[in-house]
C-alpha cells in the first residue's frame, strides 16, 4: 500500500476494504446520502431515470428548481458517480446529462419510495389533518398547514 511504503498518509481511498456506517459522523456515505435524499436530488435521479436531458430541459421537467440549484445538484451527484455529464464539441454546445449504472441503481430504489409515498398521500393527507385538529386549535393548525410547515403544540401562537 502507498502508505506503507511512503511512511505517510495514502492519498488514495481504498474503498474496497472500508466499512461504511452511514449513522457514523465521519462516514462520507452520509455525503452521498443528503445529495440523493435532499429536495433536489432524488427528483432529478428520478426525472434522469425515465431519459437523457440537456440542462434546460431538466429545468423544465423538475419544475420549481432554480438554475443555481440544479447546476450545484448536478455537480454533487456527478461528483458521486450517480450523474454522467456529456458536452458535446457543437456549436452552441451541447451538454447531455444522464444516469451512470450506479446512479440507475439508487434512482429505481428512489423512484419505488417516491411511488410508494404518492399512492399513499390520501393516507397521509387524513393523518396531517387529524394531527392538526388534535393538536392544535384555534385557527394556527390552518395557518400552519397553509404555510407550509409543520403544526407545533404548545407553542402558544408565539
Amino acid at each position: 500500500m502507498d502508505s506503507e511504503r511512503t511512511g505517510g498518509a495514502s492519498t488514495t481511498v481504498d474503498a474496497e476494504n472500508l466499512a461504511f456506517d452511514v449513522f457514523a459522523r465521519a462516514c462520507p456515505s452520509r455525503g452521498t446520502l443528503e445529495h440523493v435524499t435532499g429536495k433536489w436530488g432524488g427528483l432529478i435521479l428520478g426525472a434522469l431515470h425515465d431519459s437523457t436531458f440537456r440542462f434546460n430541459e431538466l429545468r423544465r421537467r423538475v419544475d420549481g428548481v432554480s438554475e443555481k440549484m440544479l447546476s450545484q445538484t448536478l455537480h454533487a451527484l456527478e461528483r458521486d458517480g450517480l450523474v454522467h455529464r456529456e458536452a458535446q464539441p457543437t456549436n452552441p454546445p451541447r451538454v447531455d446529462y444522464r444516469l451512470t449504472p450506479l446512479g440507475s441503481a439508487v434512482a429505481e430504489r428512489l423512484l419505488a419510495l417516491i411511488h410508494l409515498v404518492e399512492d399513499r398521500m390520501p393516507e397521509v393527507l387524513t393523518a396531517q389533518e387529524r394531527y392538526d385538529t388534535t393538536r392544535v386549535g384555534s385557527g394556527e393548525a390552518a395557518a400552519a398547514r397553509d404555510a407550509g410547515r409543520p403544526v407545533v403544540a404548545g407553542r402558544g401562537g408565539r
